[in-house]
């Protein structure tokens, strides 16, 4: 028997089926903006922490709505743990940010001669923060910026803001969590429409093209990342380099996801060409089984490395493992999600973070089996108060990955 949803299709078939998913969506408003900024306040007050540094990048849109990218260029902004958000750029782009800017605040401009550090422990100085206050600095700041603060401070502490930063981006609220929810619910529908186009001789290239594509029928401006693998090489967990074709009995996995409104989706669908043999259908199984355990060890206050420990276990029993060995889970089950693809807190040995309401995680205990084939089922789930609660349902069957005929 075939795998249902797999291969029938053409492309412009199954892209005639997708359509724009998100018209009603509702951005991050200033209201969530500023209570985040009161968030990380509150604990830096409390932690004794007088102010953090937000470079370009994820960090600084969190806080400040103000989407730029990291260059050799400093640009962001410091968060006192008493007062307003004020911006650190270069001159150049004042009229630029401004135009971006979301959360208001005083830009301090440097030109190209001069130094964004000298600046910054100015800015820091001005506002009344000096020697020995504790600074933190964005934990995704390029070194040279840490380092050219370094060289020219005098009795500051600096810190890692993650401390802050995680704190906050860690516990998604409302809006955060129902744009997630738009971006796995578009991602779904485009892993259906890419299973539906699969044919003998079809290349992984041609499949990631039509996955971009389907990413943008459905609303993205495309796949923010896409793996696409046949046969044995579903055994390396993030792919290989050369272009496979795909034949009858073929294991296929595919790993994809999307950005809505700069928070991300990231599903893996495993499932078989055509018929499963006895060994697919096995390994297949336990991956059910451990993705099934970790979900139902996810509980509040549970550490995160028994979420990770549950899914091992389970993998035991299926005569996989134990540990990272193979054929069995080489690496941790699951990683926080927001806007990074990969972020805190994640489910790994050794993390005794106890889950909390608006955690999300992924939860991916894959199978390895070396030179045969890999299964990676991901689904993801966030807390709330009543416990783990599923962006997507997890896949049906073998037969039936999609639930088609559930």
């Amino acid at each position: 028997m075939s795998t249902l949803g797999v291969g029938g299709k053409t492309p412009e078939q199954a892209l005639a089926g997708l359509s724009d998913m998100t018209t009603d969506l509702q951005p991050i408003g200033m209201d969530e903006y500023k209570a985040r900024i009161q968030t990380a306040q509150a604990y830096m007050q409390a932690n004794n922490i007088a102010a953090i540094y937000l470079n370009a990048g994820t960090n600084l849109t969190y806080f400040s709505g103000l989407r730029w990218y990291a260059s050799e260029r400093m640009v962001g902004a410091i968060l006192p743990a008493k007062g307003a958000l004020e911006f650190i750029a270069p001159h150049f782009e004042i009229g630029t940010l401004n135009d971006y800017m979301q959360v208001p605040g005083k830009i301090h401009a440097w030109h190209e001669h001069e130094s964004p550090y000298a600046l910054f422990l100015e800015v820091l100085a001005n506002m009344g923060i000096d020697a020995p206050a504790r600074i933190g600095i964005d934990e995704s700041a390029q070194f040279f910026i840490f380092d050219g603060i370094n060289q020219l401070q005098q009795g500051l502490r600096l810190i890692n803001a993650k401390e802050v930063t995680a704190h906050c981006r860690m516990h998604k609220s409302a809006a955060e969590l129902a744009l997630m929810q738009r971006a796995m619910d578009m991602t779904l529908a485009v892993h259906k429409a890419a299973a539906s186009i699969l044919r003998d001789g079809i290349s992984t290239s041609e499949v990631e093209h039509f996955i971009h594509q389907a990413h943008k029928k459905v609303g993205a401006s495309g796949s923010y990342f896409c793996i696409v693998l046949f046969g044995v090489a579903t055994s390396f967990p993030h792919g290989v380099k050369h272009i496979q074709h795909l034949k009858a009995g073929d294991m296929v996995l595919i790993d994809t996801g999307c950005k809505v409104q700069d928070y991300l989706s990231d599903i893996t669908r495993t499932y078989v060409y055509g018929e499963a043999n006895a060994r697919q259908r096995e390994l297949w199984h336990a991956e059910k089984q451990a993705q099934a355990a970790a979900f139902e060890a996810a509980q509040l206050g549970v550490a995160c490395e028994d979420v990770d420990k549950a899914a091992r276990v389970s993998l035991m029993q299926s005569g996989l493992g134990p540990d990272y060995q193979l054929p069995g889970l080489p690496h941790r089950i699951g990683h926080g999600i927001g806007m990074d693809i990969h972020e805190w807190p994640y489910l790994v040995g050794g993390n005794t973070q106890p889950l909390a309401p608006g955690m999300c995680f992924s939860n991916e205990p894959m199978i390895v089996a070396p030179n045969e084939f890999g299964v990676r089922l991901e689904d993801h789930f966030y807390m709330t108060e009543q416990g783990p609660r599923w962006f997507t349902q997890p896949s049906h069957s073998i037969d039936d990955p999609f639930g088609l005929n559930a």
